[in-house]
Order: C-alpha cells, then sequence, then structure tokens
C-alpha cells in the first residue's frame, strides 16, 4: 500500500505526465457528457424499447463500445465505432491491394494518405449508418419522437449530427494522443466498455441479493472468477515467443559495429481481436436474414444459431475464431520478409541457414504457437455465454470476455507501461518492484483491428 502511494506521489511530481493525465480526465469527462446529450426531437424518458433491444446481440456490443451513449440516442450514438470499420478496411486493402501495399512502404507520407483515406471512408460509413440507426430508433421507440416532428427534416440534421458527433470523438482520441496519455483511440473504447461496468455491477448485485439465487456469496465467486479470466487475458495479450538473432560483428576504423544478439518476439496472439470481430461479424448474418425473410423460429437449428448461448451456436463461433486466426497471423506476419530483412542487416538465427532456412524456421515456429494461441482466444470468447448459463445477467456476463475484455486489458496495459516510461526517465521506480510491465505498443487497438 505504502509502495502504492509513494508511485502515485511521483507521478503527481512529474509536471508533464500530471499535465497530461489531467488533460486525458478532461477529454474524457467531455466525451462522457456528450453520451448523455439527446438528439432534439427525441424524448430521452420513452426510449424502454430501444434500451431493452441493445441489452443483447451485436448491439449490445455497439452499445458497450459507445459507453452507452447507442441505447441513450444520443449525439455520440455511433461512436468510434465507424472509424474502427474504417481502419479495418483500410488495413486489409494494405495487405491485397498494390496501390495501398506502396503507400505502407512510403514511410511518414504514406501514412499521413492512409490516414486520409480512412478518414473519408469513416464519413462513408456514417452516412450509411446514421440514417439505419434513426430508421431502427422510429421502429424501435416512435413514441419518443415529437409528434410535430418532419420525419424528412429530422433525419437530414440528424444524419449531419450524428456524423459530426463521431468525427467529434475522432478528433477527442486524437487529442489525448498528442496531450493526454495512451492511445486516444483506444482509450475512448476503453472508457465506454467501463462506464458500463458500475451498472452492470450494481444490477448482477441486486439480482443476486433480490432472487436468492446463491447471495453474496455467489457473487463474490463470480468476482473471482472474473479476476481469475482477467489474469488468463493478460498472460495472453502479453504471452510471446522469443527468437533469438545474432548480427555479424563489423569493424570500421577503430570502431567495432554489430554483435550483439537480440529477440524477436513473436506474439501468441499475433491477430488481436480481430478473429472474434470476422467471427462474430459472419455468426449475426444469418441472424439478420432470419429476422428479415420471417422464418420460422421454432425450427430446431434456427433456435441453435439464433441463441448466443447453446452449444452448437458457441462451437461453430469457437471454430471460426480458430480458423480466422491462422488466416489473420498468416497476412499480417511474413516470414519471408522478416528473413530477407534479417539477411540484409547481417543478422542469423544460431544454427539455422540465412534466407529461405530461416523462414520456413519462423514460419513453423508461428504455426506452432498460434494453436494455443488460436485455441485460448477462442475460449476467451465463448466465455460470457458459459456466464449466461450459470445464471450470470448479459450485461455482467460481457465482461467475462470476448472483445471487450481483450481491449479493456490491452488499452490498460498499454497505458501503465507509458506511464511507467515516464517514470524511469525522472529516475522513479517503475509501477511494479520487479521487472517491466510488457504491454502493447502505442497503436495497440487501432493497429489490432
Amino acid at each position: 500500500m505504502r509502495k502504492a502511494i509513494e508511485t502515485l506521489k511521483n507521478i503527481w511530481k512529474i509536471e508533464d505526465l500530471r499535465q497530461r493525465i489531467l488533460i486525458t480526465i478532461l477529454f474524457v469527462a467531455i466525451y462522457r457528457f456528450g453520451s448523455y446529450v439527446v438528439l432534439p426531437g427525441i424524448n430521452p424518458g420513452m426510449l424502454t424499447q430501444l434500451h431493452q433491444q441493445t441489452s443483447e446481440g451485436l448491439l449490445a456490443l455497439l452499445n458497450m463500445f459507445s459507453g452507452g451513449a447507442f441505447s441513450n440516442a444520443s449525439i455520440f450514438a455511433l461512436g468510434i465505432m465507424p472509424y474502427i470499420s474504417a481502419s479495418i478496411v483500410i488495413q486489409l486493402l494494405g495487405i491485397a491491394v498494390p496501390y495501398f501495399q506502396k503507400m505502407q512502404r512510403e514511410g511518414e507520407s504514406g501514412r499521413r494518405k492512409m490516414n486520409q483515406y480512412t478518414r473519408y471512408l469513416t464519413i462513408l460509413i456514417l452516412l450509411v449508418q446514421a440514417p439505419s440507426y434513426l430508421l431502427n430508433l422510429k421502429m424501435q421507440a416512435g413514441p419518443s419522437l415529437n409528434a410535430s416532428l418532419d420525419w424528412t427534416l429530422f433525419m437530414f440534421t440528424s444524419t449531419i449530427i450524428l456524423a459530426a458527433g463521431s468525427m467529434f470523438i475522432l478528433w477527442l482520441g486524437e487529442r489525448i494522443t498528442d496531450k493526454g496519455i495512451g492511445n486516444g483511440i483506444s482509450f475512448i473504447i476503453l472508457v465506454g466498455i467501463i462506464a458500463r461496468l458500475p451498472q452492470s455491477l450494481f444490477q448482477e448485485l441486486i439480482s443476486r441479493m433480490s432472487d436468492k439465487t446463491g447471495g453474496l456469496i455467489m457473487f463474490l465467486i463470480e468476482i473471482v472468477f472474473l479476476l481469475l479470466v482477467i489474469a488468463a487475458a493478460i498472460l495472453l495479450v502479453q504471452g510471446t515467443r522469443k527468437i533469438p538473432v545474432q548480427y555479424a560483428k563489423k569493424i570500421v576504423g577503430n570502431k567495432q559495429y554489430g554483435g550483439a544478439r537480440q529477440y524477436i518476439p513473436l506474439k501468441v496472439n499475433a491477430a488481436g481481436v480481430m478473429p472474434i470481430i470476422f467471427a462474430q461479424a459472419i455468426m449475426f448474418i444469418p441472424i439478420t436474414f432470419i429476422g428479415f425473410s420471417n422464418a420460422n423460429t421454432s425450427n430446431s437449428i434456427i433456435q441453435a444459431f439464433t441463441d448466443h448461448t447453446s452449444l452448437w451456436y458457441n462451437l461453430v463461433f469457437a471454430v471460426m475464431i480458430i480458423l480466422f486466426t491462422y488466416f489473420y497471423t498468416a497476412i499480417t506476419i511474413n516470414p519471408t520478409q522478416m528473413a530477407e530483412d534479417m539477411k540484409r542487416n547481417n543478422g542469423f538465427i544460431p544454427g539455422i541457414k540465412p534466407g529461405k532456412s530461416t523462414a520456413e524456421y519462423i514460419d513453423d515456429i508461428m504455426s506452432r504457437i498460434t494453436f494455443p494461441g488460436s485455441f485460448f482466444l477462442a475460449i476467451v470468447a465463448i466465455m460470457p455465454a458459459f456466464a449466461g448459463l450459470l445464471g450470470v445477467k448479459a450485461e455482467f456476463a460481457q465482461f467475462f470476455g470476448g472483445t471487450s475484455l481483450l481491449i479493456l486489458v490491452g488499452v490498460v496495459l498499454d497505458t501503465l507501461q507509458q506511464i511507467e516510461s515516464h517514470l524511469l526517465m525522472r529516475h522513479y521506480d517503475g509501477l511494479l518492484k520487479s521487472g517491466r510491465i510488457k504491454g502493447r505498443s502505442a497503436s495497440s487497438i487501432v493497429n489490432a483491428y
């Protein structure tokens, strides 16, 4: 306890770090305030049906990422997810399209161009998502709309407001990155997830105490189990396999260059949260078609794939995550390029011939560590379904795994890593007595997508 208090004092002593933390808190407060500013012409007291609709499924995930703004019909209802979707598309284009591959190799100028394309694509996505959100709002919460509203005018103005709200959130995220602490976009997603935790925790406690389903003892068991799942997610995020690389000595004049041994850290979960996102998107396609086709929901197969707690749904979901993990790792990790770069810099793996043999060695290791990583990722992804089967309320069960838990763990580790770097640069002790927080890169979540 005394160590923690001393660390907090050291953080406050560093003027630059203190200023960055205060600026981050200010921007987060602005974001949370905007999440409760309802669109003009809507009665927030009559959004009960919209709240019920966003209690499970894909809409629950969107509502969590927006910090409840989606179900509040807020000006920030679409959140940062349109930008994340655009980032995913641009990243995939950078893998498949030569023009974008060339931009990736152009360094800083190429990165600026890709960021510009990402913003343009974000606006296009917003112009599609905003009217869709408003139409759903009309269907689910029609009475909340002012009776005197001109629907066409409301649709036009609200689309502009929703698009502007999402772009303003993007601006806030960039300001947090520049002047605050942590990666701004990732931090905003983290805030949206954590904002739902106190309410979900309180509802779960009330449910356990009032329904007599285990009482306080069962609630404490749930908390302990949640902490164990978080610890397992930290192991998954931080797990790496280090490959030793020896660099040849080079003598120029009286100076010696190279000769040092370094390591290539290959992540156990190199694909991040992408496999879960891809698998979730595909799993929601048949559910959407069933909803539009008015198919007979009494069919056992349809029931199995519309119930996210069913055995067949989670089995297919887990298999798809494992397959997507292999697929995404294969298209993002290029052993041949790594071997060529190593050879160009006079580096080699001890006992392995440079060139093709090195590429095959790296590929073999990636294949071996990807299997346990993908299997563990699949378990984490379906953990909320198991929590639901054990009687945990849907809102609280979402924190037991899935995309939200991995994002939460990754961003917290990244932010703590930056704070620790500031402390160590000023010759203060880090956040831990021994070792360092490995965390993730500064662009942890956006690049993970």
